[in-house]
């Protein structure tokens, strides 16, 4: 049995492989010499006000902090950590951690108070920035007394001293510090849909071969590029896409401001890539329809003529006119979905990845879709379907040094042979494309003895413009339920009456086609419409969107016999 590090290793034939001149630091200061006035970060103000930074703005920022940071006498490889949503000082912050010789520590920008001291506790944070976040009031409670804390442009009002404070007041750090490929440069905690969020290390050279891969897949993230970075970077892909990539290249990114004023932010942006998570290629979706009906859309779409000016219009008023590379991860994406995009001119490449493996492990081909597959492996990556669960395992440089503090979780998350179990159930087609069919742990088994696969099935769930999100649930019922949430618009309908009789038709026909194509032991014996949101703040779903299951199934579990005793296509939940 292989043995893993529950801290820094010292080193690894990874870190000696991966070439210094991938690493985070030396593309810092490779951009810094080279291209010192090149605008690289655009940050709203607010009010419409915008401030573009240059690499030497960057570089001066970041160099300054540094120096305070190692003026405050941490051991080397201390843990600092970044509570903010997504800003051009998110980076400073991280930039300046690394080369100071700490490790960063992102907490995502909308935990609740409890998780925020955990995750603060468990990694032994020395100290925090405090960024750009709108329930801070919320989390404050959940800082340790006495961590010291240094409040970053756009913050809320804290205590303690600010970042532009100390930058005016400190001379920059000198020179060119490094950090080598083995050391440990970050812990991100995952967001997890089930138990504590489990501390994942990862070293220089992890994020530095990931990157190289990623961008041998995806050769339109280049130095035109032009991305909107608005995903938690907290979270493996927005830090690898955005963060490292914008290393690797040098690309224009900017942030978004607010949920309010998103649309504004993607029309200034104009990105040439996208990432996004499929709930928020649904609103998208769902937007469009609002003003256009699917099925006069559909007849536009096939009349030659005006095909082109009517995909112009409807990516021009997204802000997607520019966009040469769109992807989707973190969830599949619906195939009715990708092929309503790919008839817009824009079509969604699928990624599949994990907090463990750096978010690089499948991919499909930039103009080559696979609905229901997540491509084929990256560059470097071997994976391999386990025969007894048939579970996705894969291996690559870029894989995890382990979770930190947790041995014993770091040896069940690994094969004997070295292989991250991913906890994933796939199976390969005839071109070799790897389709995900749900989680290992997801399956349950009904009354009937028959087990449920629940993602494919939520999958088709998803397609129907009223719906936000859902779970398919039913151990030990005589047939699985589905639990839908309605979005904003549906639930403000759903209080008139005549509205609701209107909406339960709509979803008796959509649970009619979804059963036409399932097993009869998968059919869904009911769909139970939740009116009140599942949110982060609730503890329904995490902070990049995904249901939690085992939440779910505490809350409504012991109404499940009940809705299924109802015999009704609907039922609504409150009535």
């Amino acid at each position: 049995m292989p043995t893993f590090p529950t801290s820094p290793p010292s080193s690894t034939a990874l870190g000696a492989a991966v070439a210094p001149e991938a690493l985070a630091l030396q593309r810092l200061y490779h951009w810094e010499g080279t291209e010192p006035g090149r605008i690289v970060l655009t940050q709203p103000l607010g009010g419409g006000a915008v401030r573009d930074y240059t690499w030497a703005q960057v570089l001066d920022e970041t160099r300054r902090m540094a120096a305070h940071l190692q003026s405050l006498g941490f051991e080397p490889g201390s843990r600092i950590a970044i509570l903010s949503k997504n800003c051009a000082h998110w980076l400073m912050c991280d930039w300046a951690i690394w080369m100071a010789g700490f490790v960063s520590v992102p907490l995502y920008p909308t935990l609740a108070a409890g998780t925020v001291r955990q995750v603060l506790t468990h990694s032994e944070a020395k100290l925090l920035f405090i960024g750009k976040l709108d329930g801070w009031d919320a989390m404050k409670p959940g800082v340790p007394a006495g961590l010291p804390c240094i409040s970053t442009p756009l913050s809320p009002p804290t205590e303690g001293p600010r970042w532009e404070d100390i930058v005016k007041a400190t001379a920059p750090l000198q020179g060119e510090p490094v950090r080598g490929g083995d050391e440990l440069a970050t812990i991100m905690y995952t967001s997890g849909t089930t138990g504590n969020p489990k501390g994942v290390m990862h070293s220089f050279a992890t994020f530095g071969w990931s990157t190289t891969s990623a961008l041998e897949r995806v050769p339109m993230l280049r130095a035109d590029a032009r991305i909107l970075s608005y995903l938690p970077l907290a979270h493996v892909a927005e830090r690898t896409i955005v963060e490292h990539c914008l290393l690797a290249t040098s690309m224009h990114v900017y942030f978004a401001e607010s949920l309010e004023t998103f649309a504004a932010d993607l029309r200034r942006a104009r990105p040439t890539v996208l990432f996004s998570v499929p709930r928020l290629w649904v609103k998208f979706q769902q937007g469009v329809s609002a003003k256009m009906p699917p099925d006069k859309l559909k007849r536009l779409l096939r009349i030659p003529i005006i095909r082109g000016i009517v995909r112009k219009k409807i990516l021009t008023a997204l802000g997607l006119q520019e966009c040469r590379f769109a992807a989707g991860g973190a969830a599949p994406m619906p195939s009715e979905l990708l092929a309503w995009y790919a008839n817009l001119g824009l079509p969604i490449v699928e990624v599949y990845g994990m907090t463990e493996n750096c978010g690089v492990s499948h991919a499909t081909l930039p103009g080559v879709q696979r609905p229901g597959t997540v491509g084929r492996p990256y560059a470097g990556v071997q994976s391999r379907i386990y025969p007894a669960s048939g579970e996705i395992q894969m291996n690559s440089p870029g894989v995890m040094l382990g979770y930190y503090k947790e041995p014993e979780l770091t040896r069940e998350a690994m094969t004997e042979d070295g292989w991250l179990r991913t906890g994933d159930k796939g199976q390969l087609d005839a071109e070799g494309n790897l389709r995900i069919t749900g989680r290992v742990k997801d399956l349950f088994k009904t009354s009937k003895g028959k087990y449920v696969a629940p993602a494919p099935i939520e999958d088709k769930l998803m397609m129907n413009g009223m719906v936000e999100a859902c779970v398919v649930t039913g151990a030990n019922l005589g047939q699985p339920l589905g639990i839908v949430m309605l979005n904003a618009e549906a639930i403000a309908r759903a209080g008139d009456a005549a509205q609701r009789a209107v909406m339960e038709v709509s979803l008796t026909a959509h649970l009619a086609t979804i059963n036409a194509m399932l097993d009869p032991h998968e059919q869904l014996d009911c769909l139970v419409v939740i009116s009140e949101p599942w949110t982060v703040e609730n503890g329904f779903i995490t902070p990049t969107f995904k249901v939690k299951r085992k939440r779910i199934e505490e809350v409504y579990g012991a109404m499940f016999e009940r809705w299924e005793g109802a015999r009704r296509p609907v039922l609504w939940y409150p009535a």
